[in-house]
This record gives C-alpha cells, structure tokens and sequence, in this order.
C-alpha cells in the first residue's frame, strides 16, 4: 500500500499530464470507464453486498444501508452520468474575456484545472465514479477517500477506472483512492498541502465540520443539508403536502432532503394533518413545537432547539408554525445550512421576498428541494453542492473545477 505522500507525488505528476491532454483522450477514458463500470457489475455488486453484509453487523440503520447499496440499476445510472459527462463541453482552454492594454500587451484570461483534488466522502459508492468522471473530463487528478462502509465497493470501482485509464493512454494515477480508512489517514490526507491543490467533502455535518477545522489544505465545503419547506398563508394545500412529502420521503438520507417544515399559524389548521396524512404513508416521525401539538396531538413529539439544527437523515422531521413570512426567513437563516431551502406560496411578493432574503445556495418557489443536483440542473454529475460563497456555490459540475491563468502577449515590452 503506497503512503499517501507517494500518492501525492504521483498525482501531481499525473496531473500535469491530463492538463494537457485533449478533450478526445479525456473523453475516450470516460467512454472505457462507463463500458467497464456496466460490464463488470457482477464483481461491484459482489463486493458491494460485502460491504452491506458489514455494516449490517455494526448496526447501521436502512436509510443509511440505502446510501451505501449499489444495485445493478444505480450501476447503471451511475455509466451513464459518466458518459454524459464525456458529452460535455470541455472547460479547459476557454477564454473567460480578452483584451488589448495601451502598450500594446494582449490579455487573454483562460480556464485552467485546479489540480489535485482531494475528495473526503462518506457510505455513497457512486461517487467513486462521479468524481473521478467529473474530475477526469475538466483535466484534475483526484485522490479519493471514502468511508470503511463502502470501502470494498470503492477498491473494486477505482481498479476498474485506472484500468480504463491506462487502456486510454493516460496515467492510471490521475485516479487514486486511499485504502486505509481509519482516522489517521483522514487527518494525512486533511494536510496533505504539498501535493492537494484544494479538498472537497462530501458527507453529514460531523464530516464536513472535522474537515474544515482540521485541513492544512484549502477546503470546499460541500454537502450539510439542514433543508426548510416554508408554506405560506397562500398556498396551495394539496401542492404543498405534496412537496413535503417529496422533500422528506423520497429519499431522506441525501443533503437535499427537507428537515424542517415552517408553516404559517393562518394556514397551520388546514394544512398540517392534509400533511401528516401523506407523511405517516412513511412513517415519518414528527417533533413539533407547541402550536403543531396542538393541532396534531400527542402523535407529535415535543421538538428542541437541537431539532431545528439537526440533519436526520432519515424519516424525522421537525415542524413549526410561525407567524409569518419574516419569522420563517429568521428561522431558516439562523439554522439552516446554505444548501436548499423552499417556499409554496401564490403570492408573487412573498415568493419574491423569500428568494431574495432566504441565504441559500438554492432557493425555491413551490417545488421540492430534491432537485438540488448536478443531473437535474443539466451540468452532468457533480461534485458535490457547495454551501460557502468563495469559488462555488450551488452543485459543482465541471466549470467549478477549474481557475484561471492569464496569458499575456507581448512585444518587448518593459514596465518603466
């Protein structure tokens, strides 16, 4: 097993190879790694069903099992993101404006990779796949570490892209994941300056927060989705209940799952058990404040102030009745993550307030946050979803994992 400085090394050098690669090669590695992803799904699942027979042994609960599960169809899905991604317009070598100085310089500011890109996840092992495709096609080397859950799924998906890699041309260390997962390697890789142009986590919010406190490295923070459907005096019951009930249930272990739901004290007596009725379709259990008791009754558990702060992850969901539309905007700025956050509302005034006072990297108007994500917004698979302002913000598709690099053209020119 290499140490991860060696893998470092490797890495950088890889990299400067795939900058300069052309976008055929790259794409001609993304085309190898979807057909080997789909052709050896019987060694993936093989080792993936070792991986959930694992993690069943240590308890962890079904919604996380459902993270860490990679069937033949999410196989599937997953080679066909990358191939998307191949389809892609290459980042690399576009001009971001160009112009001409007095003294005749010639400026031309163009895209350019990061680097090497490090990237920390948690139980999903499709994003084994997504990030080295991602990071592939914008002309990055990347080294992954996922989590001990996945960890055979992971070894089992990385060996069939450095295979696809090599068969393409290209260094098999562009792509490179870290097999040791204990806390040792994580804080290594955490401060791995000299070699990781930037680290990127994707996880729950103990992940995220140990690796912003912890990295030497600069830190992309992705990922934290304490998410808020607010439902207005205005709204639509039915379109409401049914929005909350997507947000939350169809699938709660993700970052763009709803958490909180914020409902207006004029609309709470209607609205709440046209709610509930839809949400106990999935035993979704509720922690309400006092205003939602009583109109719920006993069934709803007494929330805390650690339940407007909590990510679940699972079928829990706090809900408050607020008076209004200003209360429910504090509400969602004081707790909530800078990911998604939404609003049903036929008012035009309080959609518009809402999206522009409402801090988040994506705000909505009477649709579910579950489309937060790189495929539904058209930019392939992502990255992750950044919830910090400097560099990205919002899902990362190919365009956030590059910077720029002025060219300057000149003529014998001298600064007097």
């Amino acid at each position: 097993m290499l140490s991860l400085d060696e893998m470092g090394r490797r890495a950088k050098l890889a990299a400067g190879t795939l900058a300069c690669s052309g976008t055929d090669l790259r794409n001609r590695a993304l085309e190898l790694i979807a057909q080997a992803l789909t052709g050896h799904a019987d060694e993936i699942i093989a080792a993936n069903e070792a991986d959930i027979t694992a993690a069943r042994e240590v308890g962890i609960s079904e919604s996380l099992l459902d993270r860490l599960r990679f069937t033949r169809e999410r196989i599937t899905s997953t080679a066909e993101g990358v191939k998307k991604v191949a389809l892609l317009d290459d980042p690399l070598g576009r001009s971001d404006g160009a112009w001409t100085r007095p003294n005749g310089l010639r400026i031309c500011r163009m895209r350019v990779p990061l680097g090497v890109i490090g990237i920390i996840y948690e139980a999903r092992p499709n994003v084994t796949a997504d990030a080295a495709a991602l990071t592939l096609k914008s002309g990055n080397a990347c080294i992954l570490r996922g989590g001990k859950e996945a960890i055979r799924t992971n070894i089992a998906v990385m060996g069939l892209i450095r295979s696809a890699l090599q068969k393409a041309g290209l260094p098999a260390d562009c792509c490179q994941i870290v097999e040791d997962t204990s806390h040792e390697s994580a804080q290594e890789l955490m401060r791995l300056s000299r070699w990781l142009d930037v680290l990127i986590p994707r996880g729950g919010a103990g992940l995220i927060r140990s690796v912003v406190e912890s990295a030497s490295v600069p830190v992309i923070r992705t990922g934290e989705g304490n998410c808020h459907v607010y439902v207005d005096e205005s709204a639509d019951i039915d379109m409401a209940a049914q929005i909350i009930f997507n947000a939350k249930t169809s699938r709660p272990s993700v970052c763009n799952a709803a958490e909180t739901l914020l409902v207006h004290q004029g609309i709470a007596q209607a609205f709440l058990p046209a709610a509930k009725k839809l949400l106990d379709e999935k035993h979704v259990e509720l922690r309400g404040c006092a205003r939602t008791q009583a109109i719920l009754g006993p069934q709803v558990k007494p929330a805390t102030e650690q339940d407007w702060e909590t990510e679940y992850n699972d079928y829990i969901l706090a809900v408050k009745v607020v008076d209004g539309i200003d209360e429910a905007i504090t509400h969602i700025n004081t707790y909530g993550s800078g990911h998604s956050e939404a609003i049903v509302t036929e008012s035009y005034a309080n959609a518009e307030k809402f999206l522009s006072q409402v801090d988040a990297a994506a705000v909505y108007v009477n649709a579910s946050t579950r489309f937060t994500d790189g495929y539904e917004f058209g930019l392939g698979a992502e990255i992750g979803i950044s919830t910090q302002k400097l560099h990205a913000r919002g899902p990362m598709g190919l365009g956030e994992l590059t910077t720029t690099k002025y060219a300057v053209y000149g003529s014998g020119q001298i600064r007097l």
